[in-house]
């Protein structure tokens, strides 16, 4: 079977399709896009999602989401791939001179992605260990309730004010600090009281947001997510093992 029958076939068959070829590629939706011809890596998924990538970079150069429907023609030694999204009203035209490699594959996915090292198991870590935070902290209830959504850690502190700790697993930013701010202002509300303190632990934080985040009453405290630590202490021993 030639390469074209390969693809048609796995077109038909809605199959997982990669292929390496030479082609242009024009494009009009989003915008309108002409990119010459050059070898590119084209990727073709069951549900109509297609992506084309050039030799370098990880992001696609071209793409067209889900439901996207195809057709293809041959004519002279060039295969003449289009696409089409009928409600995005997007067109790509993929005109291929040569397939270097192409496999049509019938695959089965079914997980979903398990996050590690998320926000969750920060404010986890925290409940079970709240004096990594501060000392003589305790840790009360895990995603208390505000209008607002739902608090990461409910802490009482060594002189029983009551403390809101807001876990960030990337750096703290000012929506971060506005957030811990709605939520102490909610729990002083709910719990009819006014000593409460807030507490936001992540990697980093700039200069700027901390200031903002001390004018505001509040601390911060490094904390890195546990699986990322656990991570990088690995990558760290086996370093060191040369």
């Amino acid at each position: 079977m030639n390469h074209y029958e390969t693809l048609k076939q796995g077109l038909a068959k809605k199959e997982t399709i990669l292929l390496t070829a030479k082609c242009s590629i024009e494009y009009n939706g989003r915008a309108q896009s002409y990119l010459p011809s050059g070898d590119r890596i084209i990727l073709i998924k069951p549900d109509g999602t297609l992506l084309i990538h050039q030799i370098t970079g990880s992001v696609p150069v071209n793409y067209m989401k889900e439901r996207t429907e195809f057709q293809i023609f041959h004519k002279e030694g060039i295969i003449a791939l289009q696409a089409k999204h009928p409600t995005q009203k997007e067109y790509m035209d993929v005109e291929i001179s040569e397939i270097h490699s192409i496999q049509c594959l019938k695959l089965e996915d079914s997980s979903k992605l398990q996050l590690a090292g998320n926000e969750k198991d920060m404010s986890d870590f925290i409940f079970s260990n709240p004096e990594t935070i501060e000392k003589g902290l305790k840790a009360l209830s895990r995603e208390e309730h505000t209008d607002f959504g739902f608090v990461d850690v409910l802490c009482k502190d060594m002189k029983g004010n009551l403390v809101v700790v807001e876990c960030k697993r990337y750096t703290a930013d000012y929506k971060a600090v506005s957030q811990l701010q709605r939520y102490v202002d909610k729990i002083k509300e709910a719990k009819g009281i006014s000593n409460v303190r807030g507490i936001m632990a992540s990697p980093t934080i700039s200069d700027a947001t901390k200031k903002i985040l001390e004018e505001s009453g509040f601390k911060h405290v490094v904390l890195e997510p546990p699986k990322r630590l656990e991570r990088a202490k690995k990558e760290q021993k086996k370093l060191l093992e040369f």
